[in-house]
């Protein structure tokens, strides 16, 4: 299917899309406002409702120009780099996803959690895919695991989903802090026996489930670190960042002397 523009590609996404969910909604003027409007709708989708093969040839359309516009990043290097801004730029084996117990993403219309820019920046097979494989588990994902999917319109060739922990008292308990090892443990497991060369993680449960962001991230450097003197194919791992607070927190870590050697 051929669209003169951007915008009328995205009237077309969006009019389909609002009769899928059953939604009347009013289409803005900019192109801006209509991604938007894309989005949102995207997010309430429910996974088992049929998709035509045309739909999701224009949607993937979409989203590759979108992805364009952001601009692919590929980090170079061997060994554990940072890197702080969108991880759904990076062209890495696999990126982390910091998932619910659900597995099929955000609900919540243009939520700002990583779990909702990954699907959104995916596509709606990635939720699908999902579906699929909780249907065929039969319970929701219990936390510290991680499960693999296809990467769809991200550069990342894969998504590793992982339940991090819900910390509810002013401090995490050790066992929050143990099932959050197991998070980055569990990720790293999947991807070297996967063959896959290179991970980006972001900041597992420091977001909606209120993990303190120092001590997530003396974690995460510490599993990382001893997971990678051992790793048969894993080459790389990224730790993506978006806040500042949390850059500052990794270079520091970071730049600390590595006791698991």
């Amino acid at each position: 299917m051929t669209f003169e523009s951007s915008s009328s590609r995205l009237c077309w996404l969006i009019t389909r899309l609002a009769a899928d969910v059953g939604l009347d909604v009013s289409i803005p003027g900019d192109e801006a406002g209509k991604r938007r409007l894309l989005r949102a709708l995207m997010n309430v989708r429910e996974p088992e409702q049929p998709v035509s093969a045309e739909f999701l040839a224009v949607q993937d359309e979409e989203l590759q120009c979108q992805l364009r516009e952001k601009g692919v990043v590929r980090p170079e290097g061997d060994g554990i780099t940072l890197w702080q801004g969108d991880i759904t730029r990076l062209d890495v084996d696999a990126i982390v996803n910091a998932a619910n117990s659900k597995l099929l993403g955000c609900f919540v219309p243009l939520h700002g959690c990583i779990d909702n820019a990954i699907h959104s920046a995916a596509g709606i097979q990635l939720r699908m895919e999902c579906a699929e494989l909780m249907r065929r588990q039969g319970h929701d994902e219990a936390s510290g695991q991680a499960k693999m999917t296809s990467g769809y319109n991200l550069p990342a060739r894969h998504v590793i989903h992982t339940v991090g922990p819900i910390v509810y008292a002013a401090e995490p308990t050790a066992a929050d802090c143990l099932l959050l090892a197991d998070c980055y443990r569990s990720c790293l497991a999947l991807a070297d026996k996967s063959r896959l060369r290179s991970i980006a993680f972001c900041c597992i449960s420091t977001g909606e489930f209120r993990f303190p962001h120092h001590r997530a991230a003396e974690i995460a450097i510490g599993e990382v670190r001893r997971f990678m003197a051992g790793a048969r194919n894993i080459r790389q791992v990224v730790f993506n960042v978006f806040k500042d607070e949390d850059k500052t927190i990794y270079q520091q870590l970071l730049s600390e002397p590595d006791r698991h050697r």
